[in-house]
């Protein structure tokens, strides 16, 4: 694959997520700039890799679309100006073959692997990716087999369940010593090819735990690294339960640090494995991640669709019992607070509290568990009580706000207890009213 035709299937997917919804989007732009009617058929896309020049409006329309500005794609021309718009695209495809034996040790910086992975999928790399690595196993030492493997499982799960309800900050650490545990397993015993790639994934899945849990402690560059660090050992366990999970908990560091595009990207990636885990749970949740990232992107038709996917594939789930065990905590209620939480970032407070509601009111398994995710439960309510508070219903905020508080005791989480602070920011802005004035003063 040439370099401009690598360098164009990453922007259809970071720009539409097909070709025709990529090529609508430039005609849009074009159109918008006063240049008329743009065709926006798949052939035409197809002409560009294999070497056609675009014409000059269209050219512009796309850069339009790439905050290029017009004085760079006059003077550098094509396809020089696209190739300098995403540098980096170009430098990853180079090395797209690199083998992913070593990755954990691989140097650079976390970013470009970001790149690299969204690339991957783009580029049609994501199915050799995937495949079983031709990793060499340790064949000295003693002989393990599946149960290590399963305990190790097993230590993963219950240091989810305990960041849960304990908070981030104490289970970071345990998720590093876990993963240097297997790493030491790997290296020092000797086992099977399908006992290996068992380790591997495990190993990628404490490197999400630490990534997450450094993510929510407010550590978010140490965060960054383990998420690729998991990464690259995802893609080289060949698991797409593990893939798909690990891009789509990085995607929450993304939206959540101001790169919502880079979110939505990783979110696309991961719904390549996602499909291939056969889960519609894994599917729902993972639409509702790219809600979020769209709406963080204040881009609220893209987030609509996907909540409107996200409720329409949850519909066709299996029981949680039945479904994949690292998906425990998605339910209706938790899919309904993702939807909820975007929809107020799109400025709609009104259409953020019925889903929060919604949440409230699903039947007893499917609804959100507050005392099972005490950290969730407080950021959700402090979400709430900003809508509250939005809507002018003083009352109502500061008893959600009173809830969340309570909720947050106890569990160690700066992501959560930044969202008490900056709920507290808003409720001063209204420090005359006696009551968010006693709130104030109560839990200061």
């Amino acid at each position: 694959m040439s370099d401009i035709a690598v360098l164009l299937e990453y922007l259809v997917q970071h720009h539409g997520g097909s070709a025709a919804a990529f090529l609508r989007r430039i005609a849009e732009r074009h159109k918008k700039l006063g240049y008329g009617g743009l065709e926006a058929h798949r052939q035409k896309l197809d002409r560009w890799k294999k070497g056609t020049t675009p014409d000059r409006y269209t050219q512009l329309a796309l850069a339009d679309l790439l905050n290029v500005s017009a004085t760079d794609v006059i003077r550098l021309g094509w396809p020089t100006w696209l190739e300098r718009a995403v540098p980096d695209v170009l430098l990853t495809a180079r090395h797209a073959t690199t083998s992913l034996h070593d990755a954990p040790e691989r140097a650079g910086d976390p970013v470009q692997r970001r790149r690299f992975l969204i690339l991957s999928a783009a580029s049609g790399v994501a199915a050799a990716l995937t495949m079983p690595a031709s990793a060499e196993s340790a064949t000295a030492g003693r002989r393990i087999g599946a149960s290590t493997a399963s305990l190790h499982e097993q230590r993963l799960d219950a240091l989810r369940h305990l960041d849960d309800r304990i908070g981030s900050g104490h289970v970071y650490s345990g998720a590093v010593g876990e993963y240097r545990m297997i790493n030491d397993t790997l290296s020092s015993s000797s086992y099977t090819e399908s006992v290996e790639r068992r380790l591997v994934a495990v190993a990628a899945d404490a490197q999400r735990a630490a990534g997450w849990t450094a993510y929510d402690s407010g550590d978010p560059d140490t965060a960054e690294e383990h998420f690729a660090t998991a990464a690259d050992l995802a893609l080289k366990s060949g698991n797409p339960e593990v893939i798909a999970n690990t891009l789509a908990f990085w995607a929450i560091k993304c939206y959540s640090t101001n790169e919502p595009g880079a979110a939505a990207s990783l979110v696309e990636t991961a719904h390549a494995y996602g499909r291939v885990t056969g889960s519609a749970r894994m599917t729902a949740m993972l639409h509702a991640r790219a809600c979020r990232a769209y709406a963080r992107a204040n881009d609220p038709r893209a987030s609509d669709r996907a909540a409107n996917a996200a409720l329409g594939a949850y519909g066709k789930t299996a029981s949680l019992h039945d479904d994949l065990s690292s998906l425990y905590w998605v339910n209706q209620g938790e899919i309904h607070q993702l939807l909820g939480s975007s929809a107020l970032n799109l400025g709609r407070p009104a259409l953020a509290l019925r889903h929060f509601e919604q949440a409230a009111a699903s039947s007893r398994s499917e609804t959100y568990d507050g005392d099972s995710f005490p950290r969730g439960a407080a950021i959700y309510e402090a979400r709430a009580a900003e809508a509250h508070l939005a809507l002018n219903d003083l009352d109502e905020a500061v008893g959600t706000a009173r809830r969340a508080v309570e909720h947050l005791g106890g569990v160690s989480s700066a992501r959560g207890s930044t969202a008490l602070a900056d709920l507290r920011s808003k409720f001063r802005q209204h420090r005359s009213v006696p009551v968010i004035k006693e709130f104030l003063e109560t839990t200061g």
